[in-house]
């Protein structure tokens, strides 16, 4: 019961905090949203903050368990990378996506909410580096990657992704000259050609 309780704070919290935002939702909403009373949250959670820290950490940790799936699985090398890519892909458009009313961009409660999406991709930063990792090694122990190619595979990786998040954020596609659909596609395209042999 007391994990239970404890989820569903979390919950409540991270749907007020992604709607609301942060500095604007009050320990008060998140007892009213979630049928609780300020001292059943406060039993759990010291503050605000604290609340906020474990939406992080959640969010994170269910990001990095999508990933260590696809180590976990059968497919080859190749799929696995693609996967991983697909799945890092999906996490920046859900991100962003969640800030979205119909068709009209919400910039601002995006703009408020950065921090927290920086924080939650640099908690998984260090683990998605070993998932990774692991992928590569797997492919080259298979032969299908070449080591020196795949040195630097992370950083670039890094690097695109964080490109991609500005790109969804400004929404800039059709300026230059992107295909939004083709998106994962070409990515996938373009790291597998740069590391296998």
């Amino acid at each position: 019961m007391v994990i239970k309780t404890r989820e569903k704070l979390i919950d409540v919290a991270r749907q007020l905090f992604a709607h609301k935002g942060i500095e604007n939702t009050t320990m008060s909403d998140i007892a009213n949203a979630s049928d609780k009373g300020r001292r059943t949250i406060y039993t759990y959670f010291k503050s605000k903050k604290e609340i906020y820290n474990a939406v992080i950490e959640r969010e994170s940790e269910q990001l990095v368990a999508r990933l260590r799936d696809v180590v976990k699985s059968d497919l080859s090398p190749e799929e696995k990378l693609n996967r991983f890519i697909d799945l890092r892909v999906d996490v920046i458009v859900e991100a962003i996506m969640q800030y979205y009313d119909g068709n009209v961009m919400l910039r601002s409660l995006f703009m408020r909410n950065v921090k927290k999406i920086e924080k939650i991709r640099y908690m998984a930063l260090e683990k998605e580096r070993e998932i990774l990792d692991e992928i590569v090694r797997e492919g080259l122990k298979s032969g299908v990657f070449d080591a020196e190619r795949t040195r630097d595979l992370f950083p670039a990786v890094v690097m695109i992704f964080q490109g991609l998040e500005l790109s969804y954020l400004r929404n800039n596609f059709t300026r230059l000259g992107l295909d939004k659909d083709m998106i994962k596609e070409n990515i996938r395209h373009h790291i597998l050609s740069a590391i296998t042999k």
